[in-house]
Formats: C-alpha cells, sequence, structure tokens
C-alpha cells in the first residue's frame, strides 16, 4: 500500500508516471486511492478553472467524409446515411443564435470533407471572430497538412481537436480498411 500512495504523491507533483507505474496503480487500486485521487484531482482543476462551467456550442457543419473507418456512421459507404453540409451562412447563423445563448465557444465538427478547404474555413473562422471577438473558435474536422492548421490559426481558430482512435497495430487496419496494408 505505500508504494500505492507514493505512486500518488509522485503523479501529483511530477504530473506523470511510468507505464509500469500507471499500471501497478491501476491494478492495486482500493476505494482509498480512487478518493484520495479524486480528491487531487479535484484541487487541480479548481485551482485551474475555479467553479466555472464553460459551455460550448457545437455546430455539425457536415457529415460528408472521404474516409470509410468501420466504426463511423458516417463513413463514406454507409449508404443510409442521408448527408448534409451547411452553408457559410448557416454557420454564422447557429454561432449568432448560440451567442445570444451565451456560449463563448463555437465548435465547428465534422467529417473530412473536402468542400470545406482552407480558403473555405479561414473565411468562415474570419467572419465568426469579426462577429464575435471576445469568442472562441474550435475545428475538428479530421486530418490536415501541418499548412492547412497554420492557415487556420492566422485566420483567427483558437484550437483545433484532432481524435484519434487506436494506434495498435492490429486494430487500426480493422477501422481503417485503407492501411491493412501498412
Amino acid at each position: 500500500m505505500n508504494k500505492l500512495f507514493s505512486l500518488i504523491e509522485k503523479l501529483e507533483k511530477e504530473h506523470k508516471l511510468s507505464l509500469e507505474e500507471y499500471k501497478f496503480l491501476i491494478d492495486n487500486r482500493s476505494e482509498e486511492s480512487a478518493k484520495i485521487l479524486a480528491e487531487k484531482a479535484i484541487r487541480v482543476r479548481r485551482e485551474i478553472y475555479g467553479n466555472a462551467v464553460f459551455i460550448r456550442g457545437l455546430i455539425e457543419v457536415s457529415n460528408f467524409c472521404k474516409n470509410d473507418c468501420l466504426y463511423c456512421g458516417i463513413r463514406r459507404s454507409n449508404k443510409k446515411c442521408e448527408r448534409y453540409r451547411l452553408t457559410k451562412e448557416e454557420i454564422l447563423e447557429c454561432c449568432e443564435e448560440g451567442y445570444k445563448l451565451g456560449f463563448r465557444t463555437f465548435v465547428l465538427q465534422g467529417g473530412e470533407d473536402a468542400h470545406f478547404n482552407d480558403e473555405v474555413l479561414c473565411d468562415i473562422v474570419k467572419e465568426i471572430k469579426n462577429n464575435h471577438p471576445d469568442c472562441a473558435v474550435t475545428l475538428s474536422l479530421g486530418e490536415r497538412s501541418e499548412e492547412s492548421y497554420r492557415k487556420l490559426k492566422l485566420a483567427g481558430a483558437d484550437r483545433y481537436l484532432l481524435r484519434h482512435e487506436t494506434a495498435d497495430a492490429e486494430h487500426f487496419g480493422v477501422l481503417h480498411p485503407k492501411y491493412q496494408t501498412l
């Protein structure tokens, strides 16, 4: 038990553990250690964020996607999916309505849709930031090039949320058939 609690202290001070140490922490978890970890996490969260609640407005801009990931409902080969793509005007209307409701972060997300290229997205981001300079814009529209991320940042995007499902070779090829030969 001493090792368990010394690892909890180490995690609190150093903010990291080795894989073996994390495994030990999980394998030897107890009700008491879980309570201590939760209390420490709550304390850190309060130090950083206080008791504030952050509300984000998610705007699903498109369900078109070039990828065919087997786990995903909007995958390219799903013939039962009713496809849609919001226009710039519809996205800006969503932001306007969200702003009136108190949202100060807008998350534009969707599949990897070629329609939302850098030119289109940068134009939309600039207009959102122009209309609502006190708001943050987060984008989550799949993998892009480093140059694309740079352009979006320069246009005013505050964050980019890039989802990562797995790096395990056994599962990656199953989830992403186009990479099965890698």
